[in-house]
């Protein structure tokens, strides 16, 4: 199916500002650091000192911030979600769930842009580090909750929950497709997410029917249990 680009309207004017707060304070440096040193080298190679240094602040100064590199990580991911979820997705409102949330993944990857190299960076480590990426799912889990929430998708609950442990693992593999996209329309990044949303949408439908399946069991339960209960009191009788 043919997809339109991605929105280009004020929102992603300010992607950069959004992604990257121009404050200066302690917490912007320290998140830009350790973007920057990502871009140049893999998450297992960054201690605490040279994010310091990179950042200008020294090791008190980081340790108040911050209790560890995953801990920065998840903080830029909080800075992301915030981005996204401020910008106005009022003019989808009529549109199918998976147009929505295409539009919404689509807006994250405009405010992810400046990050490519640090994404590229990560997602090699993420792939011989399982801890690594034991550690990062549940962030991203997370996140693609607000994800879901911001397309107008029901995120709560144990549904919600497998819904956004669905959604990061297909938004991982746009991401190896996008931090190798060099068209600037971002052509086999769309057809990618449009294919993982595809597939999620099949999910989303099984899943469905799987949590149907207990609702009803109990239900069941229920009145077996009632007619159990009025025989007892039969018998009694």
């Amino acid at each position: 199916m043919a997809r339109r680009p991605a929105r280009k309207s004020a929102r992603s004017s300010s992607t950069r500002s959004a992604a990257a707060p121009a404050s200066g304070s302690d917490r912007d440096r320290i998140i830009a650091a350790v973007l920057a040193l990502l871009a140049e080298k893999p998450i297992e190679q960054i201690g605490f000192s040279e994010i310091a240094k990179e950042a200008g602040v020294s090791l008190a100064q980081l340790r108040g911030e911050f209790a560890s590199t995953l801990a920065i990580l998840a903080a830029h991911i909080k800075a992301v979600d915030r981005a996204v979820l401020a910008a106005d997705f009022s003019d989808m409102a009529e549109e199918p769930p998976r147009e929505r949330l295409f539009d919404v993944l689509m807006r994250r990857l405009e405010i992810l842009a400046p990050h490519r190299e640090a994404i590229r960076s990560l997602i090699r480590s993420v792939r011989r580090n399982p801890p690594l990426a034991l550690a990062l799912n549940g962030v991203a889990v997370r996140s693609q909750q607000w994800m879901l929430a911001a397309a107008d998708i029901n995120a709560s609950g144990p549904r919600g929950i497998m819904r956004a442990q669905g959604l990061a693992l297909l938004f991982g593999t746009v991401l190896r497709t996008w931090v190798n996209d060099d068209d600037p329309g971002l052509a086999r990044t769309m057809a990618a997410l449009d294919r993982a949303l595809g597939r999620g949408q099949r999910f989303a439908g099984l899943l469905d029917d799987l949590c149907y399946i207990p609702s009803r069991l109990c239900r069941l339960r229920s009145r077996r249990r009632r007619r159990d209960d009025d025989a007892e009191e039969t018998a009694a009788a």
